[in-house]
């Protein structure tokens, strides 16, 4: 699949639960329209709901009062998530490793860790509240 034109979506969510399934459902979406990998796709879905989550929960403390914005755009036979909240960032440099043993029991901490390691690209903007991510949308190759 090789995608020739960009194209975007945008979304602007109030801090609940509800908008988790309407980013779900955006996604799924996405994986018919643009014919996104299987593995792609679970990739997809387990970071940009991770990310949301956090942004609804974390960043803006799930104050409905509070919206996530979402653009999505394919780039470069990409797709490039961008999440935004309205809370006050956070310390992005100093997240502590949730595969350290002292960290393994907590029960919170995972959302960077599995951000970065599902996404193929993932970059903190500004004062953290401001994520982008990339998903690649053409097979690997089998070999580098």
């Amino acid at each position: 699949m090789r995608i020739h034109e960009e194209r975007k979506w945008r979304l602007r969510l109030p801090s609940n639960d509800d908008s988790l399934l309407r980013v779900v459902d955006l996604i799924d979406d996405l994986k018919l329209e643009l014919d996104i990998p299987e593995d792609v796709y679970g990739n997809m879905m387990i970071t940009v709901t991770e990310a949301v989550n956090n942004a609804i929960w974390h960043g803006n403390k799930g104050d409905e009062n509070k919206k996530v914005d979402i653009e999505l755009r394919t780039q470069n036979n990409s797709l490039v998530v961008s999440i935004a909240d309205e809370g006050p960032g956070f310390d992005y440099r100093n997240v502590k490793d949730p595969t350290d043993p002292e960290n393994l029991l907590h029960p919170s901490g995972r959302g960077v860790f599995i951000i970065k390691n599902f996404s193929d690209f993932a970059e903190y903007k500004g004062n953290g509240n401001h994520l982008e991510l990339g998903f690649h949308l053409s097979p690997k190759p089998v070999f580098a």
